[in-house]
């Protein structure tokens, strides 16, 4: 791996001359290389290049951007494995997990190759004389800015629908995981993506700070917390810029008396010790009936005690670690904040025996808070690591109360065998993606992802789907009407076209 990573910018390759920070291996602990620290001149100069470089684009016809998609398509397709490897290298994600991330970024490009039957105007006659018309415009330059944790998805999710529909774009890939969009530029590069269409800068506050500071960028997609999000979506209402902010998240998953406890179980530990925990569609809290209870209980502890943790390479390992030492010590703050606020400790994954390569890496294994409340912080915090809260319930009824009351509403999911309690729970929970007997209800690419409340901001567009198309262009509305006289209206002698006397 290169020793320092460069910016992308107008079609060249920058090496930064100031600070740099250390990009490290989490499963290592071991230093994988270095990332700039970007200027506000320099993210400024990738500004205008995306704003020069739109002109041209925008002009640029719906099937000649489509074949940019196809041949960004097929080399993703030919790379996959070695994209796979960086995820599992940098952001440290489960070969496995980042397999399937890497998937699902591909199956997104697929989505945005049919873009030419999702992004048109719709036409009516208002009457005989008079008609409407509405037309689909690219909005401009855009402003993206990703999370550590999903490199490729956050990638699928915007970069191709982006340009696709006609826009141009500055990307901010994360400090703590940026070799994968490192690979993505050189990916457009070699398929001859126009100069200036995609800029990849680097970096931290500066970068996102110059974005929403800018009259240039009229529309800005975030992924992160919701502390961050808030910022991001003033920002954008200051000065004016669209704002697609997907933002934190706290999800429960109910356990009904009549749930088939086998899929539960299987599906828990996908839910909530998949990529360490660290996707905001992970499972959090998890929400028990009384009747079965000590049975749920015991097969949960029995799976979370049999959860291989490991390096993010090892093909037999499930989890891989968290992203650093910070996110270490926020999750065990919260693992003994969870013990003071009343809950045992049935699981504690702070104490991991490790072979002697990963000894320095950033690992906590699953861990279980039995006996949560939910007035507690524990139950309402995001903690973005490994570790469950367990509340014993009279009723599911109380599991769909603990998610409405929450700030967040990106996600739940109900185990159960009954129509009808299936009924209650998609009726009547305020969350915006929602699972019957599905673990991780994250939709595909066809359908728009994102939550409610806290953890969806900005201008209430979500990602994917035909939501990306309302975010991604801007809309005219026309009234046209043509004077004449029909009468003076003749057919040539060639037939072929129409001569107005």
């Amino acid at each position: 791996m290169e020793a320092k990573l460069r910016n992308y910018i107008n079609g060249v390759w920058c090496e930064e001359d100031g600070e740099y920070l250390d990009v490290m291996n989490p499963s290592t602990g071991e230093l994988l290389t270095k990332v700039p620290v970007t200027s506000g001149k320099r993210v400024e100069e990738a500004i205008d290049a995306a704003a020069a470089a739109f002109q041209s684009w925008k002009s640029t016809s719906m099937s000649q951007r489509v074949e940019y998609l196809f041949k960004l398509h097929s080399a993703l397709e030919a790379r996959k494995e070695e994209l796979a490897q960086v995820i599992a290298l940098d952001q440290a994600k489960h070969i496995k997990d980042a397999r399937g991330e890497v998937a699902r970024a591909i199956q997104l490009v697929e989505t945005s190759c049919a873009l030419p039957l999702l992004v048109r105007g719709d036409k009516i006659v208002i009457n005989e004389d008079v008609d409407g018309e509405i037309v689909r415009e690219p909005v401009g330059v855009i402003g993206s800015l990703a999370p550590f944790n999903f490199p490729a998805l956050v990638f699928g999710w915007f970069v191709p629908f982006a340009i696709g529909c006609g826009n141009t774009l500055v990307f901010k890939a994360s400090e703590q995981s940026p070799v994968f969009m490192q690979k993505i530029a050189e990916i457009l590069d070699e398929i001859g993506l126009p100069k200036g269409v995609f800029n990849l800068v680097n970096g931290a506050k500066t970068v996102a700070e110059t974005m929403l500071d800018s009259r240039k960028i009229q529309a800005m997609t975030f992924v992160g917390s919701t502390r961050v999000g808030k910022i991001i979506a003033e920002g954008c209402a200051k000065t004016g810029k669209k704002a697609m902010v997907l933002a934190g998240a706290k999800n429960t998953l109910i356990v009904a008396e009549d749930a088939n406890i086998d899929a539960f179980i299987e599906n828990f530990i996908n839910a909530c010790y998949g990529a360490a925990g660290q996707r905001c569609m992970a499972g959090a809290n998890v929400v028990v009936t009384a009747g079965i209870y000590d049975k749920v209980k015991e097969r949960m502890l029995k799976a979370s005690k049999n959860v291989n943790v490991g390096d993010a390479l090892d093909e037999a390992v499930f989890m891989g670690p968290v992203i650093s030492e910070e996110s270490i010590k926020r999750i065990h703050s919260y693992i003994e904040l969870g013990v003071e606020e009343g809950c045992t400790l049935l699981l504690d994954g702070r104490h991991l025996k490790l072979p002697e390569k990963n000894k320095k890496g950033y690992f906590v294994g699953p861990t279980i808070l039995e006996g949560a409340t939910a007035d507690m912080r524990v139950v309402k915090e995001e903690i973005f690591g490994p570790v469950v809260t367990l509340i014993k319930a009279d009723c599911f009824r109380e599991g769909i109360k603990i998610i409405n009351n929450s700030e967040y509403g990106n996600g739940g999911a109900i185990f159960t065998e009954s129509g009808k309690t299936a009924q209650i729970f998609l009726r009547d929970t305020n969350s915006g993606m929602l699972g019957v007997n599905v673990g991780v209800p994250a939709s595909m690419p066809y359908l728009p992802f994102g939550g409610t409340k806290g953890s969806l901001l900005g201008s209430q567009i979500k990602a994917q789907g035909m939501d990306s198309v309302e975010f991604f262009t801007k809309r005219k509305v026309a009234t046209i009407r043509f004077y004449g006289d029909d009468n003076k209206i003749e057919t040539s002698d060639s037939d072929t076209c129409c001569i107005i006397k």
